[in-house]
């Protein structure tokens, strides 16, 4: 095919996923069912101290509008872009609800981030203002001072908590009791939506923005993934400001009309009761979790399945409890590659490709990966539909992502067996896996490197028997470094890591060598660094 043909049928196809979105938004789908069951829970709060809390439909769009006049009256506008800096909590979701409604863009943040990470974050999408709990206050007041306004809660995950009297901000609760007053908006699918910063290869995150349509598709291909239901009730405890809970729990449970029972984070003493008392059919699980449960009595339950990145049968034989394996990345919203329930496949596997995306495995030199082989994972969708619309602001990122076919190189190395299953090989990119999340070693390369103490570092992931990995780094001390003892410069490192990268980045252990070993390119070789080190097998 002509690189004209292809672009045409491209462009055809692209055409055909926009039109497929006419008319709907998010605020379009809430409505579907205000109308449908308006009293009908979509949200029920379990925080670890005080009473749970229940948001109907009909609730969550109302607040949501009411949150979204009262930022409309302080001058946000359609398009602005509006800091959401909060652990799970319901003010997290009627914010980024009210975002939608309003037509901002909602970008949620880690809130393991740091004043480095918040700076960044708001300077690089032009944040106009912070939605935020009263324990980050004071740090994004000072990590951020180009915002127009901050709204702080009045609870620390539902903890009444207060707010230092020194800092300048507006009550949540003030501003949820505005007056429904929303400015005319067009229904507009490819209108801009929500930014996650995911980690990268390059030393700083990268701003992944989603359109409505990109949430609509991420919400219908989720439920019918999993075959969500109206009856169906998810126990969400993974973070809010990643795709895995936003896109797989939130917005999958709002495309079914289910229920969404939201807890601050994991707990292992509280997960069967909560589960039991709300009678929770499935849920988003990482090996952390599994592995916190093991050994526990387990009360009759109504879970049907448990998702996670591979099929594992020891769930069943544990738990009794059918596991979804899946792979999906922020840039995709949802699951490019799945199992299925009635037909998991064998052990490991994460599945086979969704039928709603075009998967390739490639050898090295560009040509098809047969069975038994690995090979550089790439994905193809539609831009801005079943695809991310862009790295927001870096045009570059974006255009290196894909090739000249629209192919989107996920950096994932990936194993086909014989019969087309898919398993998890390694990754291409220098990226670590800490619990549940991303780690670029370049950024945390870049903040050592700052420190002006090593000539050269490597970052590397050591097994851990709970996180998966956790980062470990091998330096070459320069003459500031080496005018150190050993105990003093990894303790420098160590805390300079501390205060300029959120907690999980935060290097474990410092090995210090006089040389670091070199592949045929001069690269170093990271493999040789990461056969040094025996996995974490307790305590640490």
């Amino acid at each position: 095919m002509t690189n004209s043909s292809q672009d045409a049928l491209n462009s055809q196809i692209t055409q055909s996923a926009e039109l497929s979105m006419a008319g709907m938004d998010i605020p379009w789908l809430l409505e579907q069912w205000v109308d449908k069951t308006p009293d009908k829970p979509f949200l029920i709060w379990e925080p670890f101290s005080g009473e749970s809390e229940s948001w109907s439909f009909r609730r969550l769009r109302d607040e949501s509008r009411s949150l979204a006049s009262g930022l409309a009256s302080k001058g946000v506008k359609a398009g602005d872009f509006v800091l959401i800096h909060l652990d799970n909590s319901p003010e997290f979701v009627i914010s980024w609800f009210a975002c939608a409604q309003l037509g901002a863009v909602a970008v949620s943040t880690n809130t393991r981030s740091v004043a480095r990470d918040l700076s960044y974050f708001a300077d690089h999408v032009s944040a106009v203002c912070a939605i935020t709990q009263p324990t980050f206050a004071e740090l994004i007041k000072d990590s951020c001072p180009e915002i127009g306004f901050l709204v702080v809660t009045d609870n620390d995950v539902g903890v009444a908590a207060e707010v230092d009297a020194s800092i300048r901000y507006m009550p949540f609760a003030s501003l949820l009791d505005t007056p429904i007053d929303l400015p005319e908006r067009a229904t507009d699918p490819m209108a801009n939506l929500a930014v996650q910063f995911t980690s990268g290869t390059t030393s700083r995150p990268k701003a992944v923005l989603w359109t409505h349509a990109n949430a609509l598709f991420g919400a219908r291909v989720n439920a019918a993934h999993m075959r969500l239901v109206q009856d169906d009730i998810t126990l969400t405890f993974l973070p809010l400001f990643h795709t895995n809970a936003q896109a797989y729990s939130m917005l999958g449970s709002l495309w079914g009309g289910g229920t969404m029972v939201l807890q601050p984070k994991f707990s292992a003493s509280r997960f069967w009761p909560v589960s039991v008392k709300h009678h929770c059919t499935w849920s988003s699980m990482i090996p952390f979790a599994f592995k916190a449960l093991a050994g526990q009595k387990m009360p009759e339950h109504n879970y049907r399945f448990w998702g996670t990145g591979a099929h594992i049968p020891m769930v069943k034989e544990i738990f009794g409890i059918e596991s979804i394996g899946w792979w999906g990345m922020t840039e995709t919203i949802t699951h490019g590659i799945v199992t299925d329930l009635d037909h998991p496949g064998p052990a490991g596997n994460m599945g086979r490709a969704a039928l709603e995306y075009g998967i390739q495995i490639r050898r090295s030199d560009g040509s098809m990966a047969k069975p038994g082989e690995k090979g550089h994972l790439f994905i193809h969708g539609v831009r801005g539909v079943s695809l991310f619309k862009e790295y927001y602001g870096d045009a570059d990122a974006t255009a290196k992502s894909f090739d000249e076919n629209g192919w989107f190189d996920t950096g994932d190395i990936v194993r086909i067996n014989e019969c087309g299953a898919l398993f998890f090989a390694d990754r291409d990119k220098d990226m670590l896996k800490v619990g549940a999340e991303n780690v670029a070693a370049s950024e945390v390369e870049a903040v050592i490197m700052a420190t002006e103490l090593v000539s050269e570092c490597a970052v590397v992931a050591q097994k851990h028997y709970m996180l998966d990995e956790v980062p470990v780094v091998f330096v070459i001390p320069n003459p500031n470094g080496q005018s150190l003892s050993e105990a003093e410069l990894k303790e420098k490192l160590i805390t300079y890591c501390s205060v300029n990268l959120a907690d999980f980045k935060v290097v474990r252990d410092v090995h210090i060598v006089d040389s670091l070993p070199r592949s045929t390119l001069e690269k170093i070789a990271k493999n040789e660094l990461r056969k040094q080190l025996p996995k974490i097998e307790s305590g640490k």
